[in-house]
């Protein structure tokens, strides 16, 4: 795995323009009990290639300092891990209408492997797949 990349990596495309889909904030949420939330918005490719802790605006005390590699770490052998596109603001940046206000996507990580989750998305479809 290349050292400038988390070990889940995503890329959004909307096929409904035939482009990268800019701008998409994402949600990360897994590992064991209790669960760990990362946040991350795509880039002008489309892609996430790291996260940051997520830290709500209604949380109090110390911002969180663990990354997705030390979560993982702590697992044994496998963890369920959710991505949550919010597609329903993607869409009304630019005064569109999606039937899909976010899309959620839950899969299994295996200790020491790396995970990219591409989504190809348009308003009132949308389809993903384990990349490489």
């Amino acid at each position: 795995m290349a050292a400038d990349k988390d070990p889940i990596t995503c890329h959004v495309l909307d096929t409904s323009v035939g482009r990268p889909a800019k701008g998409v904030r994402v949600k990360l949420e897994g590992g064991h009990a209790p669960l760990k939330t990362f946040e991350s918005q795509t880039d002008d490719d489309g892609r996430i290639k790291a996260w940051l802790p997520y830290s709500s605006a209604h949380s109090s005390g110390d911002v969180p300092t663990y990354t997705l590699e030390d979560v993982l770490s702590e697992v044994e052998d496998r963890s369920t891990w959710t991505l949550r596109f919010d597609t329903g603001a993607y869409y009304a940046a630019d005064a569109k209408e999606t039937f899909f206000p976010e899309v959620s996507v839950t899969f299994s990580v295996h200790k020491g492997q790396h995970y990219h989750v591409p989504l190809l998305l348009s308003p009132y479809s949308y389809s993903t797949y384990r990349g490489s």
